[in-house]
Protein backbone atom coordinates (compact mmCIF):
# COMPACT_ATOMS: atom_id res chain seq x y z
CA UNK A 1 0.00 0.00 0.00
CA UNK A 2 1.13 3.56 -0.77
CA UNK A 3 -0.81 6.72 0.03
CA UNK A 4 -3.85 4.57 0.74
CA UNK A 5 -3.72 2.85 -2.66
CA UNK A 6 -2.74 -0.67 -3.68
CA UNK A 7 0.57 -0.31 -5.52
CA UNK A 8 0.96 -2.60 -8.54
CA UNK A 9 3.54 -0.36 -10.25
CA UNK A 10 6.62 -1.03 -8.14
CA UNK A 11 9.39 -3.60 -8.54
CA UNK A 12 8.07 -5.44 -5.47
CA UNK A 13 4.96 -6.35 -7.50
CA UNK A 14 7.10 -8.58 -9.72
CA UNK A 15 8.73 -11.90 -8.90
CA UNK A 16 12.20 -10.98 -10.14
CA UNK A 17 13.63 -14.51 -9.66
CA UNK A 18 10.84 -16.04 -11.75
CA UNK A 19 11.24 -13.40 -14.45
CA UNK A 20 15.01 -13.96 -14.56
CA UNK A 21 14.49 -17.74 -14.72
CA UNK A 22 12.08 -17.31 -17.64
CA UNK A 23 14.58 -15.16 -19.55
CA UNK A 24 17.41 -17.60 -18.86
CA UNK A 25 15.29 -20.38 -20.37
CA UNK A 26 14.40 -18.26 -23.41
CA UNK A 27 18.06 -17.37 -23.97
CA UNK A 28 19.25 -20.97 -23.75
CA UNK A 29 16.36 -22.81 -25.43
CA UNK A 30 14.66 -20.24 -27.66
CA UNK A 31 11.25 -21.38 -26.40
CA UNK A 32 8.61 -20.13 -23.99
CA UNK A 33 9.26 -21.71 -20.58
CA UNK A 34 6.97 -24.04 -18.69
CA UNK A 35 8.17 -25.21 -15.31
CA UNK A 36 8.01 -25.16 -11.55
CA UNK A 37 7.41 -21.87 -9.82
CA UNK A 38 10.21 -20.70 -7.54
CA UNK A 39 7.67 -19.15 -5.17
CA UNK A 40 4.10 -20.30 -5.86
CA UNK A 41 2.67 -18.30 -2.93
CA UNK A 42 3.44 -14.94 -4.51
CA UNK A 43 0.39 -12.80 -5.15
CA UNK A 44 0.09 -12.02 -8.83
CA UNK A 45 0.48 -8.66 -10.45
CA UNK A 46 -2.86 -7.25 -11.55
CA UNK A 47 -1.96 -5.41 -14.72
CA UNK A 48 1.19 -6.87 -16.25
CA UNK A 49 2.50 -10.16 -17.51
CA UNK A 50 4.17 -11.88 -14.55
CA UNK A 51 1.36 -13.54 -12.65
CA UNK A 52 1.16 -16.10 -9.89
CA UNK A 53 -1.79 -18.04 -8.51
CA UNK A 54 -1.73 -18.28 -4.69
CA UNK A 55 -3.63 -21.57 -4.86
CA UNK A 56 -0.83 -23.40 -6.65
CA UNK A 57 1.41 -25.75 -4.69
CA UNK A 58 5.17 -26.13 -5.13
CA UNK A 59 4.58 -29.16 -7.36
CA UNK A 60 2.31 -27.25 -9.74
CA UNK A 61 3.40 -26.65 -13.31
CA UNK A 62 2.34 -23.67 -15.45
CA UNK A 63 3.97 -21.27 -17.87
CA UNK A 64 6.69 -19.33 -16.03
CA UNK A 65 5.20 -16.21 -17.56
CA UNK A 66 1.46 -15.95 -18.21
CA UNK A 67 0.29 -12.81 -19.98
CA UNK A 68 -3.15 -11.38 -20.57
CA UNK A 69 -1.86 -8.39 -22.55
CA UNK A 70 -3.40 -9.59 -25.81
CA UNK A 71 -6.84 -9.12 -24.26
CA UNK A 72 -6.30 -5.43 -23.48
CA UNK A 73 -7.42 -2.65 -25.79
CA UNK A 74 -4.48 -0.84 -27.40
CA UNK A 75 -6.13 1.86 -29.48
CA UNK A 76 -5.03 2.99 -32.91
CA UNK A 77 -1.43 2.42 -33.94
CA UNK A 78 0.34 5.81 -34.07
CA UNK A 79 2.56 4.70 -36.97
CA UNK A 80 1.22 5.30 -40.47
CA UNK A 81 0.78 2.43 -42.92
CA UNK A 82 3.44 4.06 -45.10
CA UNK A 83 6.00 4.07 -42.27
CA UNK A 84 5.22 0.46 -41.37
CA UNK A 85 5.67 -0.63 -44.98
CA UNK A 86 8.93 1.31 -45.23
CA UNK A 87 10.30 -0.38 -42.11
CA UNK A 88 9.21 -3.80 -43.40
CA UNK A 89 11.02 -3.12 -46.68
CA UNK A 90 14.15 -2.10 -44.74
CA UNK A 91 14.14 -5.32 -42.74
CA UNK A 92 13.35 -7.47 -45.78
CA UNK A 93 16.31 -5.96 -47.63
CA UNK A 94 18.56 -6.59 -44.62
CA UNK A 95 17.54 -10.27 -44.56
CA UNK A 96 18.29 -10.97 -48.23
CA UNK A 97 21.17 -13.25 -49.27
CA UNK A 98 24.46 -11.41 -49.11
CA UNK A 99 23.23 -8.99 -46.45
CA UNK A 100 24.15 -9.07 -42.74
CA UNK A 101 20.69 -10.13 -41.62
CA UNK A 102 20.78 -13.20 -43.83
CA UNK A 103 24.10 -14.27 -42.33
CA UNK A 104 22.71 -13.84 -38.83
CA UNK A 105 19.45 -15.76 -39.33
CA UNK A 106 20.35 -18.14 -42.20
CA UNK A 107 20.99 -21.23 -40.05
CA UNK A 108 17.72 -20.80 -38.14
CA UNK A 109 19.41 -21.03 -34.75
CA UNK A 110 18.72 -17.45 -33.67
CA UNK A 111 15.32 -16.25 -32.49
CA UNK A 112 14.38 -12.82 -31.18
CA UNK A 113 12.44 -12.31 -27.96
CA UNK A 114 10.98 -8.82 -27.64
CA UNK A 115 10.57 -8.04 -23.95
CA UNK A 116 8.54 -4.97 -22.99
CA UNK A 117 8.27 -4.21 -19.32
CA UNK A 118 7.67 -1.56 -16.71
CA UNK A 119 10.60 -0.50 -14.52
CA UNK A 120 12.97 -2.84 -16.39
CA UNK A 121 15.94 -0.61 -15.65
CA UNK A 122 15.50 0.00 -11.94
CA UNK A 123 18.23 -1.35 -9.67
CA UNK A 124 15.94 -4.00 -8.15
CA UNK A 125 15.58 -5.55 -11.60
CA UNK A 126 19.34 -5.89 -12.19
CA UNK A 127 19.19 -9.73 -12.44
CA UNK A 128 16.69 -9.29 -15.30
CA UNK A 129 18.50 -6.35 -16.87
CA UNK A 130 21.70 -8.37 -17.18
CA UNK A 131 19.86 -10.97 -19.29
CA UNK A 132 18.68 -8.47 -21.94
CA UNK A 133 21.07 -8.30 -24.90
CA UNK A 134 19.77 -5.09 -26.47
CA UNK A 135 18.49 -2.65 -23.85
CA UNK A 136 16.27 0.14 -25.16
CA UNK A 137 14.98 2.90 -22.90
CA UNK A 138 12.26 5.24 -24.18
CA UNK A 139 11.96 8.64 -22.53
CA UNK A 140 8.68 10.19 -21.47
CA UNK A 141 7.49 13.36 -19.78
CA UNK A 142 5.22 13.34 -16.77
CA UNK A 143 2.46 14.96 -18.83
CA UNK A 144 2.67 12.35 -21.60
CA UNK A 145 2.91 9.43 -19.17
CA UNK A 146 -0.16 10.70 -17.35
CA UNK A 147 -2.07 11.20 -20.59
CA UNK A 148 -1.27 7.69 -21.82
CA UNK A 149 -2.11 5.98 -18.56
CA UNK A 150 -5.37 7.82 -17.98
CA UNK A 151 -6.48 7.08 -21.56
CA UNK A 152 -6.39 3.33 -20.92
CA UNK A 153 -9.65 1.52 -20.24
CA UNK A 154 -8.01 -0.78 -17.73
CA UNK A 155 -6.38 -4.21 -17.72
CA UNK A 156 -7.57 -7.77 -18.10
CA UNK A 157 -6.16 -9.83 -15.23
CA UNK A 158 -6.45 -13.35 -13.89
CA UNK A 159 -8.75 -11.95 -11.21
CA UNK A 160 -10.99 -10.05 -13.60
CA UNK A 161 -10.44 -6.43 -14.58
CA UNK A 162 -8.28 -3.70 -13.04
CA UNK A 163 -8.86 0.00 -13.54
CA UNK A 164 -6.66 2.65 -11.97
CA UNK A 165 -8.46 4.33 -9.06
CA UNK A 166 -8.59 8.15 -8.90
CA UNK A 167 -5.20 9.69 -8.15
CA UNK A 168 -3.30 6.50 -9.00
CA UNK A 169 -1.04 8.05 -11.65
CA UNK A 170 -0.04 11.07 -9.55
CA UNK A 171 0.41 9.12 -6.31
CA UNK A 172 1.76 5.80 -7.61
CA UNK A 173 2.75 5.53 -11.26
CA UNK A 174 4.81 8.67 -11.80
CA UNK A 175 6.56 8.77 -8.38
CA UNK A 176 7.55 5.11 -8.81
CA UNK A 177 8.88 5.80 -12.32
CA UNK A 178 10.84 8.83 -11.10
CA UNK A 179 12.35 6.99 -8.12
CA UNK A 180 13.26 3.91 -10.17
CA UNK A 181 14.99 5.77 -13.00
CA UNK A 182 16.67 8.68 -11.21
CA UNK A 183 20.03 6.86 -11.34
CA UNK A 184 20.01 7.04 -15.16
CA UNK A 185 19.80 10.85 -15.23
CA UNK A 186 22.04 13.73 -14.25
CA UNK A 187 21.05 15.03 -10.81
CA UNK A 188 18.32 12.37 -10.72
CA UNK A 189 15.95 14.48 -12.85
CA UNK A 190 13.96 12.03 -15.00
CA UNK A 191 12.72 14.88 -17.18
CA UNK A 192 16.26 16.16 -17.59
CA UNK A 193 19.39 14.82 -19.31
CA UNK A 194 20.50 11.20 -19.30
CA UNK A 195 23.88 10.35 -17.76
CA UNK A 196 26.02 9.14 -20.69
CA UNK A 197 28.48 7.39 -18.39
CA UNK A 198 25.71 5.34 -16.78
CA UNK A 199 24.25 4.42 -20.16
CA UNK A 200 27.66 3.31 -21.41
CA UNK A 201 28.33 1.27 -18.29
CA UNK A 202 25.01 -0.56 -18.47
CA UNK A 203 24.70 -0.88 -22.25
CA UNK A 204 21.34 0.91 -22.22
CA UNK A 205 20.48 2.65 -25.50
CA UNK A 206 18.29 5.76 -25.59
CA UNK A 207 17.45 8.59 -27.98
CA UNK A 208 19.84 11.03 -26.38
CA UNK A 209 19.76 14.65 -27.43
CA UNK A 210 16.19 14.35 -28.70
CA UNK A 211 14.36 15.57 -25.63
CA UNK A 212 11.26 13.88 -24.23
CA UNK A 213 8.24 12.47 -26.05
CA UNK A 214 10.03 11.89 -29.36
CA UNK A 215 7.71 11.39 -32.35
CA UNK A 216 6.47 7.80 -32.45
CA UNK A 217 7.50 7.11 -36.06
CA UNK A 218 10.99 8.46 -35.38
CA UNK A 219 11.20 6.24 -32.30
CA UNK A 220 9.93 3.24 -34.29
CA UNK A 221 12.66 3.70 -36.90
CA UNK A 222 15.32 4.25 -34.21
CA UNK A 223 14.35 1.04 -32.43
CA UNK A 224 14.56 -1.05 -35.62
CA UNK A 225 17.88 0.46 -36.68
CA UNK A 226 19.32 0.04 -33.19
CA UNK A 227 18.28 -3.63 -33.01
CA UNK A 228 19.77 -4.25 -36.46
CA UNK A 229 23.02 -2.53 -35.48
CA UNK A 230 23.31 -4.40 -32.19
CA UNK A 231 22.56 -7.75 -33.83
CA UNK A 232 25.35 -7.14 -36.31
CA UNK A 233 27.78 -6.25 -33.51
CA UNK A 234 26.87 -9.14 -31.24
CA UNK A 235 26.38 -11.85 -33.87
CA UNK A 236 28.86 -11.00 -36.61
CA UNK A 237 31.76 -9.57 -34.64
CA UNK A 238 32.11 -12.91 -32.86
CA UNK A 239 32.50 -14.84 -36.14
Amino acid sequence: MKDGLLDWDCAEAVSVPDMAAALEHIRSEGTFPVGLLTNPQLSHRADHGCVRSPSLTSSSRQPSVDSKEDQNSVGQCPASDAKIQAIKARVDAWLRPGQPGHRIFADGRLSLCLFDGFLLYCTEMRPVMDLIDVKLFLLVSRAKATQRREARDGYVTLEGFWKDPPGYVDKIVWPNYADAHAWLFRDGDVEGILDDAVLEGTGIRAQTGKGLDVDFEETFEWVVETVISELEKQCLDDK
